[in-house]
């Protein structure tokens, strides 16, 4: 292809792009002379350079969208919808004989009669109405002389006229790097992608190498030989440094088809929507950039269908005409984070739980319990939907499954927050690029692995008798109580089934050797990763898995140690699936949240109790199917609301029942037991929360209830034995009766 075609090409896409925003923008001001004035321009410039390099049918299209265009310039019609539409239309046939003319080098077969033919009647005057001349304020800045700058195009022989060129919005296939002049005087230069892919790879190998030398060095006593392995250290970072940043794009680059997608869209469903943006300059890697394109396609789709409501609707709930539909982005914490929100009717909390109920994916019982924050999360399982009916739009119960896939595939996270009748934000959390990550390197059964920093929160060591009481268990999964809340544990050795080459340790050998574990993060849940040894933290040069492993989700890639051995990545995510702390549906972890949250009357007579100490010795039981969560609240957070302890929780007043005051506990010695913070088991019952104040969660237990005592006290239904010891049976409802706080709850409910 020649390089004049090329160029044509690469100029025509950037003007295409800038073509969709400005028409949108010129719906909305009809009186834009310098909009219309651009428009004109762009479109008569592709006319006139597509005429001279022979792509004849490309020139016809273009031609009849000028003459509509010049109609418009001159104040013969006034722009609506439909005209607008048509100019869109023109615009995506253009687009699209351009990549016929990169595929085939020809402007297809397709002549677009009928389009032309409509251009042609949207001319006519009863297709629009006059528009009278709009004068322009004596400061204005005239517009362009645009027949002056077409002529120059269509007689010199050249290139098209010259315009600010982004220096990555090009084809992977674009020809080698050429030097621009923008019309600001600022030089640019268009480089192709495979080049910047390869300079990239090449900057990877360097940190590699640079890694290794350090590690040479380290065991070295020679000063000069130091000296150059340090300064090679930061030549090297500084060079990595900038070679990030050519593969830096502002997310503006995908925002900007959305004004576009939001008109076409809102305009097919029959509503209006405003789209606002903050943060385009948001700069992150490009192959983040492509990754997220369709999550955010997809859920500003949702937005507008699902969201949003009709004008009719909004009006009569006293709303605007005009839904507003707000993208915004922002670094923080090392990481980007975009916000998608709608002033819609928000997510129908009861329906969503109808459905998971419907298609089995939870109990009833369980169901009923469930916050609202954790039903909202449940739009992301596969396949559910809650659309009466499936549209061109939405509806089959694909695409937020995939949205939540593709962000946790480049280590993002997705959470959805919702009020009633206000609207729907979506929050993603994303890395700013993919290709070199700083990492915490670990040992287990001799092998070593990289923890991906983005995914670390802090390190735990054990020793001595610590590491052998410290470790407790939870109906049967390994815990460890850090700051008084439980952190279920997972031991890497036995995940990767490693006990071969070394058998686990024992409590005595744990108390030996101490235990190292690191707290992590994944899909909004903590847990411990328990490992052998834990080595340092460096930059790594992330490279891919070969097919062979690719579908191992407990490895997310492979990186080149200093001693040029491999160590594979972990994936946190992966890995927490495979032991269960973030279940399938990935709603609940196994903490004493899950185990509540589970309880039921299990099988052959056997039952769940959740064990709890009151006062210095006592023991109580209570049914787990009573109990929705376990949570820990600091003192200081409660308040007093009458006479009334509450605290604030989850965007609800809850009132708080100290249960060892209110039976009156004869095992409470004269000193109050006091604590730093609350201990707390929430009851939930239609939709209101009650928290009970315990002194020490002791045990979820599983076994057979007989009720050896019954009692007349209130608040204790009897005593039973349970793990051998007589223990007392929690009357919960009994309880809150007792404490009046159903009439508190009903009051602020008023």
């Amino acid at each position: 292809m020649d390089e004049i075609v090329k160029d044509f090409l690469i100029e025509s896409g950037e003007n295409l792009d800038r073509l969709d925003q400005e028409l949108v923008k010129l719906e909305s001001a009809p009186s834009s002379k310098e909009l219309l004035a651009s428009i004109f321009r762009t479109i008569h410039t592709i006319k006139g350079s597509c005429g001279f390099l022979g792509f004849a049918r490309l020139e016809k299209v273009a031609h009849a969208g000028e003459n509509l265009l010049a109609k418009l310039r001159d104040g013969d019609l006034k722009l609506d919808a439909e005209i607008t539409s048509g100019l869109l239309a023109m615009v995506d046939a253009v687009r699209g004989m351009l990549a016929k003319i990169h595929e085939t080098e020809r402007d297809g077969d397709n002549d677009y009669t009928e389009l032309i033919a409509h251009l042609t009647k949207l001319q006519a005057p009863e297709s629009g109405s006059k528009q009278p001349p709009v004068t322009s304020p004596e400061n204005a800045v005239a517009p362009p002389d645009v027949t002056s700058n077409a002529a120059k195009v269509e007689t010199a022989g050249n290139a098209p006229e010259p315009s600010i060129h982004k220096p990555l919005a090009i084809p992977e296939e674009a020809a080698a790097p050429q030097v621009r002049s923008s019309d600001s005087g600022v030089e640019t230069i268009r480089v192709g992608v495979n080049l910047l892919d390869r300079l990239m790879n090449l900057v990877g190998e360097l940190v590699l190498a640079r890694n290794q030398l350090l590690q040479f060095s380290n065991n070295t006593q020679d000063a000069g030989f130091q000296a150059v392995s340090q300064r090679m250290n930061l030549i090297a970072t500084e060079l990595q440094e900038e070679v990030m940043k050519t593969r830096m794009q502002p997310i503006g680059n995908v925002w900007n088809k959305f004004p576009r997608t939001v008109r076409d869209l809102a305009l097919s469903c029959g509503k209006e929507v405003r789209l606002e943006m903050e943060g385009q300059d948001t700069e992150l890697d490009r192959t983040i950039i492509e990754a997220i394109k369709d999550p955010l396609t997809h859920l500003v789709r949702n937005c507008i269908d699902h969201g949003i409501e009709s004008p009719e609707t909004r009006k009569q709930l006293g709303k605007q005409a005009i839904g507003l539909l707000k993208l915004r982005a922002f670094h923080e914490g090392g990481q980007v984070n975009i916000e998608i929100t709608d002033d819609g009717a928000g997510l129908n909390a009861e329906r969503i739980r109808q459905k998971a109920i419907e298609r089995g994916l939870i109990p009833a019982q369980q169901a009923a319990r469930m916050v609202d924050s954790d039903i909202f999360n449940m739009i992301f399982l596969p396949g559910f939907s809650t659309a009466e009916k499936v549209t061109n739009v939405s509806g089959r119960g694909v695409g937020m499954d995939v949205v939540r896939t593709n962000v946790e595939k480049i280590g993002g996270t997705v959470d959805v927050q919702s009020a009633a009748g206000q609207g729907t934000t979506v929050h993603m959390k994303i890395p700013l690029t993919l290709a070199i990550i700083p990492a915490l390197i670990v040992t287990t059964a001799g092998d070593r692995y990289a923890v991906p920093q983005v995914n670390l929160l802090e390190l735990v060591r054990l020793e001595g008798e610590q590491a052998r009481t410290a470790l407790e268990h939870v109906d049967g999964a390994p815990v460890y109580r850090l700051r008084g809340r439980l952190l279920p544990l997972m031991y890497l050795r036995r995940e990767l089934r490693s006990e071969a080459v070394q058998a686990s340790p024992g409590k005595k050998e744990a108390e030996a050797q101490g235990v190292n574990i690191v707290v992590l993060r994944a899909d909004d849940r903590q847990f411990g990763l328990v490992v052998d040894d834990i080595n340092d933290t460096e930059e790594i040069v992330v490279k891919p898995l070969g097919k062979q492993l690719k579908s191992i989700n407990a490895f997310a890639g492979a990186t080149i140690m200093g001693d040029g051995k491999v160590a594979l990545i972990l994936d946190v995510l992966g890995l927490a699936q495979r032991a269960n702390i973030v279940s399938g549906i990935r709603d609940q972890a196994v903490t004493e949240e899950t185990l509540v949250a589970t309880g039921q009357h299990t099988r052959d007579g056997h039952h769940a109790f959740l064990l709890f100490q009151y006062g210095d010795s006592g023991r109580m039981a209570v049914d787990l199917s009573l109990v929705s969560r376990l949570e820990e609240f600091p003192q200081s957070l409660v308040e007093i609301a009458g006479d009334q302890e509450v605290v604030q929780y989850r965007g609800q007043i809850m009132p708080l029942i100290r249960v060892s005051e209110k039976l009156e506990c004869k095992h409470r010695p004269k000193a109050e037991i006091q604590h730093d913070s609350l201990h707390v088991v929430v009851y939930s019952e239609k939709g209101k929360s009650v928290g009970l104040v315990v002194d020490r969660i002791l045990d979820i237990v599983e076994e057979q209830f007989v009720m050896q005592q019954q009692t007349t006290r209130q608040g204790i239904l009897g005593s039973a034995v349970i793990q051998k010891r007589t223990t007392d049976i929690l009357d919960v409802p009994g309880l809150v009766a007792a404490a009046d706080v159903n009439q508190f709850l009903e009051g602020r409910e008023q």
